[in-house]
């Protein structure tokens, strides 16, 4: 049997490697072993083809690492942190020594390294570690775990409403906690508690249903709140870039949050129907949850402190643009500098430097760089110019096109174990896409936000989200399982953009 203590231990595990658990054996899988290869193969391929119509030599060449990003991120050739330093070298070697597009002589090595660290000196990458940093006080100090347990303990007893509790935890924790691993893994081992109180296995059906919960609840929220996920980060930053406009918190909150909040519902409906004849009225459960609740003592002065902080920090994102000028970045890095500030702050620099994923940070500053790099060339604009044109979009009705695109998303996402590269290598495309439909209704940053939230689909397969794999790796649930109720799900989330873009988010004037 499990323990929690081991269940945390393998959480961890499966949030620094999200695709570690793929497959009984996935060093020896075949697109692990032959990935890199391919990768290599395809951007040679790219490389050396013949240079098309209206692309720069150095916009083929991104193209080209941006295919190579692809292949290796879906199919786990290598980690996330190694991938994100051979992007950077690639761009760095075959963008430096390309031609200028509008001049004689070499890009340059060095003005193509600058391009390949943009992400790093950006907003959105800044706030991503801060929200990091963030995640290690809640971890650090075990508010997270007072937070659900407080709510797990008032839920009562009856199998339903541990799935309501559940689904409360991953909606209230994404408020203070912006990474949904961390989400995930303060979760995973409080629902182990509560199963083994129960007396069931954690094969059991009930036990399954509610890591899968777990797992789904948090990706909702993913998309109800900006500063949950950082793959949200990635599209505010290339719509700011693109656009020159800055999405606020609370602006994303009132566009996404209905969606994530039907979404909730559908969910709890689902597992509520599935669990019907699982198990009957579980009597001990109440007191396990308030037994981990007592064991933890009573709320420590760190706790009251970082409380206090992130209430103030939510207030001034919900406000921001309302009554104070102070974005959603320069916040949560004032935020972040008070909980280290020696006297007042809850955590150091040395307890705190273990508990952050550092090559999440990596792979998020690279994800922008290669995005920014796409922008920079043009090759972003060049391929959506191809899209619209072979597909006859221009002309097209903005809710097809809308509807084809979020299709394309959800099925290309089958492919991806992080939503950050997707939306890294998909959203400044998908911005060029809708900047090159003709009408004078195109709302573009609107779209963009709606195509951002089918993003974080990612509900079918264990290794499309790393909080997927955390719960996974209870083995609590098959794949099959897992992607049943996920295709079910999916579907209800895809006919639920569609219902919205017709309907609440054509009111906002989004579509």
């Amino acid at each position: 049997m499990m323990t929690t203590s081991s269940l945390g231990s393998s959480a961890s595990k499966a949030a620094e490697t999200p695709s570690a658990a793929a497959t009984p054996d996935n060093e020896g899988s075949f697109f692990k072993r032959y990935g890199l290869l391919l990768a290599i193969a395809v951007l040679a391929l790219v490389c050396w083809a013949p240079q098309p119509e209206g692309l720069s030599v150095t916009g083929q060449r991104m193209i080209g690492i941006m295919l190579f990003a692809v292949i290796v991120w879906s199919t786990t050739a290598m980690s996330y942190p190694v991938s994100a330093g051979v992007i950077m070298a690639l761009i760095a070697i075959l963008v430096g020594l390309a031609p200028k597009p509008d001049a004689a002589g070499l890009f340059g090595t060095g003005a193509a390294m600058r391009m390949a660290l943009a992400g790093f000196s950006s907003p959105a990458f800044c706030l991503v570690g801060a929200a990091l940093f963030l995640s290690a006080a809640m971890v650090q100090t075990g508010l997270d775990k007072r937070i659900a347990l407080n709510i797990l303990s008032r839920i009562g007893t009856d199998p339903k409403h541990i799935v309501l509790g559940v689904i409360l935890c991953g909606f209230i924790l994404s408020f203070f906690v912006p990474s949904t691993t961390a989400r995930v893994a303060c979760l995973v081992p409080i629902v182990v508690g509560i199963v083994h109180a129960f007396g069931l296995s954690m094969n059991s059906s009930f036990a399954g249903l509610l890591m899968i919960t777990v797992a789904q609840i948090d990706s909702v929220w993913n998309i109800g709140i900006k500063t949950a996920a950082a793959q949200n980060m990635v599209a505010v930053n290339f719509i700011r870039e693109m656009t020159g406009v800055e999405i606020s918190w609370l602006e994303w909150f009132i566009a996404a949050a209905p969606l994530a909040g039907l979404l909730s519902v559908a969910l709890y409906l689902i597992v509520a129907y599935l669990m019907r004849n699982s198990v009957g009225n579980l009597k001990d459960g109440k007191a396990a949850v308030t037994a981990q609740l007592k064991a933890m003592g009573p709320i420590s002065a760190n706790e009251i402190k970082l409380t206090v902080i992130s209430v103030l920090l939510l207030l001034c994102w919900v406000t921001e643009k309302k009554l104070h000028p102070i974005d959603t970045t320069t916040a949560t890095v004032c935020a972040i500098a008070l909980l280290m500030l020696p006297g007042i702050g809850v955590m150091n620099w040395k307890g705190t430097v273990e508990r952050i994923n550092w090559g999440t940070i990596l792979l998020f500053g690279v994800g922008i760089s290669l995005g920014s790099g796409l922008l920079a060339t043009k090759a972003a604009q060049w391929l959506a110019n191809g899209i619209v044109n072979n597909f006859g979009l221009a002309n097209a009705e903005i809710f097809f096109v809308l509807a084809v695109m979020a299709a394309f998303l959800i099925i290309i996402h089958l492919g991806f174990a992080s939503a950050t590269g997707l939306a890294s290598a998909i959203i400044p495309i998908v911005i060029a896409v809708f900047s090159q439909l003709e009408g004078p209704n195109v709302n573009v940053v609107g779209l963009t936000m709606i195509m951002q939230y089918v993003v974080s689909f990612g509900y079918i397969l264990p290794v499309n989200a790393p909080q997927n794999m955390i719960a996974y790796s209870t083995g609590s649930f098959s794949v099959r399982t897992f992607a049943i109720i996920g295709v079910v799900f999916t579907l209800i989330a895809y006919a639920m953009v569609l219902l919205l873009s017709a309907t609440y988010w054509s009111w906002l004037g989004l579509t």
